[in-house]
């Protein structure tokens, strides 16, 4: 699959799938456009695999990519140990109604 540029510098870009999945994770549930929702699917999914394994490292990794500690917080203790037994697929993405303004596809990714 291709990476998507979204028409932005890499720095703006980066900063883009990072405030995504920080609100993926802090919200659960996020209403974005199609294309963005499925670029920070891979991006979430790692993230709370990193939560899964629990050590110290993984626990720095995530620091060093999320926005807010408590969202770290929030991944170690509550969503992690809800995918323990779970190979993978923590997110769930599907459509919605077009975006009023102009028209853009939206979709709602969620944890599952």
């Amino acid at each position: 699959m291709a990476l998507s540029k979204f028409s932005r510098p890499t720095n703006q870009r980066r900063a883009l799938l990072r405030s995504l999945a920080t609100a993926v994770l802090k919200n659960e549930r996020v209403t974005t456009t199609e294309a963005r929702a499925k670029a920070i699917r891979p991006v979430v999914e790692k993230l709370i695999t990193l939560g899964k394994r629990g050590d110290l490292h993984a626990r720095r990794q995530v620091l060093a990519y999320l926005l807010e500690e408590d969202v770290v917080t929030k991944l170690f203790t509550e969503i992690a140990p809800r995918y323990a037994e779970r190979e993978g697929g923590y997110t769930r993405i599907y459509k919605a109604a077009p975006r009023r303004g102009d028209g853009a596809p939206q979709a709602i990714i969620e944890l599952v």
